[in-house]
């Protein structure tokens, strides 16, 4: 399992993804789900992952050959005018991986599956998201649903919910994400760190930095430390319950 989020703000968009894959309770390692290209100047394009692990490497390895290797660029995510075209093209290179991969038919194709989250900018453009699902069709963010998640999304999702506003900082979001990661992590043995988190400010068309948040990394306890306690004094402010 995992769990990644795609968030859009006024600013621009916010990505973070665990890194624990599993196959079984005995046999955990750590792989990115995050993967970006850009052309500085022109466009970002970055991928979250969740899925069957070897459907997302082909993918992503796919997605990376055609866009270096002159003979086949045509259409490549680095060539594509749009960002819904871009959705359109992973979609259905999505698909034509699964496909590839089915063993007996249509019904074999379930262990194959992935989803992507698909976000970034094209010059002319609107920083924007995109939910790709295994069959290759994808939604787009709106106003009313202003993240996505992929992965073990449940955990998480009560606090994005009830936290999240347009006009939060980056600062603030990273810090919203952190509390609805740590919980997930606390409630789910698959999903782990270390962290891997992205940064995109609108119309800027380029990536500076891309960290990784490690399980002993400062801020990130004194976010989880800082949580519980605020949870546990929230508890004693509230009414007792009376029959």
């Amino acid at each position: 399992m995992t769990y990644c989020v795609g968030l859009r703000l006024n600013e621009g968009l916010v990505f973070m993804s665990d890194t624990r894959t599993n196959a079984g309770v005995d046999n955990f390692s750590v792989t990115r789900k995050m993967f970006t290209w850009d052309v500085p100047g022109e466009r970002v394009i970055t991928l979250l992952t969740a899925g069957n692990l070897a459907t997302t490497q082909a993918l992503i390895s796919l997605l990376d050959e055609r866009s270096k290797i002159v003979e086949e660029r045509n259409p490549t995510i680095l060539e594509l005018p749009t960002m819904f075209q871009v959705a359109r093209l992973i979609g259905s290179t999505l698909k034509e991986v699964i496909q590839d991969s089915w063993a007996e038919g249509p019904e074999a194709s379930s262990k194959f599956k992935a989803s992507v989250i698909l976000g970034g900018q094209i010059k002319g453009g609107k920083p924007t998201l995109f939910l790709i699902y295994p069959e290759g069709n994808f939604i787009e963010i709106t106003e009313d649903s202003p993240f996505f998640q992929i992965g073990e999304a449940k955990y998480g999702k009560p606090i994005l919910v009830r936290a999240y506003d347009p006009e939060m900082s980056f600062e603030d979001t990273i810090k919203l994400l952190l509390v609805s990661f740590d919980s997930t992590i606390k409630a789910n043995l698959s999903v782990g760190l270390p962290l891997d988190l992205q940064v995109y400010v609108g119309d800027s068309f380029e990536v500076d930095n891309k960290p990784r948040i490690e399980a002993d990394d400062a801020y990130y306890q004194a976010v989880s430390s800082g949580w519980g306690d605020a949870l546990r004094n929230a508890l004693t402010q509230l009414p007792s319950y009376k029959e």
